[in-house]
């Protein structure tokens, strides 16, 4: 079971959600995510401010100055001036212009912090924003002190933002899914991982997930965290923003995480990197790619990609950005298995003949916010170069079948266990344990029929190169005697669900219509 104090900020952080959520009104989930962020945001700094003010103030008599902000630097602690500081921002909080108040002390801050230019919210001040409404906030906020010691609050705060940026996500639906990639597929592509040691690249890194889990990763494995780097690229700058604020509150240097408008295809922010580790989930099956631009990039190795789908673009993008050894985990949509459009099966080909394909990974309907096309994980590595930790695989592909795991959270989503509830229910710890044990040497691999199967690149190319692991792992034994009847009741009710689900959507949107015309 988990630890009582997890359950606790779990309880905690579901409660504040809820009363959050309450206090928005007529703002879109959309525009009240900058708003409760931003606070929480600013409430982090504050603490970590106060507590070193609180420190230099006990030392004046030795000398020290509360108000030099080259102490705060010093120790990456970012300085707040007295108009920002969140015992003002509360005593303030009943003033009807408390949002004027709240963006004055995001530019005060920034004024203050070079790095936060242009990264914190100031939409305190807009008309929509009730200022009781605002008030109630940030006395909602201000009261978050789960701990008996501040590093203990700073630490839930981090919790908390996180938990809100899945919150917002499921809020706005498929808009919310191009910021935020579900926390239960980030845990997986990490777990699988494992990135100990060296640098971490996410070149469409959204709200920064991949980045803040792979510290945790390393955290929790009694790893050192100044022994990996992080490098990130945005094209949308509010995403961007969030991916800052994000890692800022986790205290994770974010200076190598970079925005531009054009993109990782067209502007490469980080052209000469070598990572070791790639983590990303870019978004599926993009036309407007500027492919038609790019027709002779070095980076297509393997095959120049479609103009009209960038899938294999991407795939692309990461493998050149991979270092001699280097590994990538990333998300695709699972028409990439398949496909030979354009010239795309012709580059899966080269793909798999060079080895660089490790293990592909069927994932189950509904995990993603944004989409329902299925979707599949490619886990590529650098073959060629030995690694003394792994088999040599060259001519081997691990694939696993993972489409009937995970549990729904609520009829349009669905996610996977990590035995945080129940250490025996832990789909992520099940796919992780199943690449690791066929990729380690020390590992013990059997395949499972109907799950995992270590298929030679001799089938695989057999088979014209498709990928997908249900072409390789069959059926599970008890299933060898398929009950039809079983099956097709099983997809009537899927589809009376989804069928129920758009009923409700188009009824909505008719009374906003029948409200619209009135």
């Amino acid at each position: 079971m988990a630890k009582k104090s997890e359950k606790v900020e779990e309880a905690i952080e579901k409660a504040l959600w809820k009363s959050a959520d309450k206090l928005r009104k007529n703002i879109n989930a959309a525009e009240y995510k900058d708003v409760v962020l931003g606070l929480i945001f600013l409430k982090y700094i504050s603490l970590a401010f106060e507590k070193k003010h609180a420190e230099l103030t006990s030392e004046i008599n030795q000398g020290a100055d509360p108000e030099d902000r080259d102490e705060y630097k010093a120790e990456n602690i970012f300085f707040v001036p007295p108009s920002a500081r969140w015992s003002f921002l509360q005593n303030s909080a009943k003033q009807p212009t408390i949002g004027k108040i709240v963006d004055d002390g995001m530019d005060a801050i920034e004024a203050e912090n070079s790095q936060l230019k242009g990264i914190l919210p100031k939409v305190y001040a807009k008309q929509n924003l009730d200022p009781t409404s605002l008030g109630e906030l940030i006395d909602l906020i201000g009261n978050i002190n789960f701990g008996e010691t501040k590093e203990r609050s700073a630490d839930v705060l981090g919790h908390v933002f996180e938990f809100f940026l899945g919150q917002f996500a499921l809020a706005e639906g498929q808009k919310g899914g191009q910021f935020y990639t579900p926390r239960s597929v980030v845990e997986l592509l990490v777990e699988m991982l494992e990135p100990y040691k060296g640098r971490v690249f996410d070149p469409c890194c959204g709200s920064g997930g991949m980045f803040v889990h792979s510290e945790k990763f390393v955290t929790e494995h009694q790893g050192r965290i100044n022994d990996i780097s992080i490098y990130g690229q945005e094209s949308n700058q509010t995403t961007w923003r969030l991916a800052k604020m994000n890692l800022a509150i986790r205290g994770i240097d974010s200076s190598q995480v970079k925005w531009n408008s054009e993109g990782s295809f067209l502007n490469d922010a980080h052209k000469d990197l070598k990572a070791d580790y790639i983590i990303a989930n870019p978004p599926f099956n993009v036309s407007d790619w500027g492919g038609d631009l790019l027709r002779k990039d070095a980076r297509w190795e393997y095959g120049v990609p479609p103009v009209g789908n960038a899938n294999f673009g991407w795939l692309q993008h990461f493998i050149h950005h991979l270092a001699p050894m280097g590994q990538a985990g990333v998300v695709l949509a699972k028409g990439a298995l398949t496909s030979k459009t354009s010239g795309e099966g012709e580059i899966r080909k080269r793909l798999i003949e060079e080895g660089l394909i490790d293990c592909i990974v069927n994932l189950p309907a509904k995990l993603f916010l944004n989409t329902q096309i299925p979707a599949a994980l490619w886990f590529l590595r650098r073959k060629k170069v030995p690694n003394p930790k792994y088999r040599d695989t060259t001519n081997e592909i691990l694939f696993i079948d993972a489409r009937n795991l995970g549990y729904l959270i609520n009829r349009r989503n669905r996610e996977l266990s990590n035995g945080e509830k129940d250490p025996a229910d832990n789909d992520i710890g099940l796919i992780a344990s199943t690449y690791h044990n066929w990729r380690n040497v020390d590992g013990q691999y059997e395949d499972i029929a109907g799950f995992c199967a270590s298929v030679s690149v001799e089938r695989v190319t057999e088979l014209d190169y498709v990928l997908t692991p249900g072409r390789y792992v069959g059926l599970p034994d008890e299933e060898d005697d398929f009950n039809f009847e079983e099956r097709f009741a099983a997809l009537k009710t899927e589809l009376e669900e989804q069928l129920k689900d758009e009923l409700e959507l188009n009824e909505k949107i008719k009374i906003n219509l029948e409200k619209i015309l009135k």
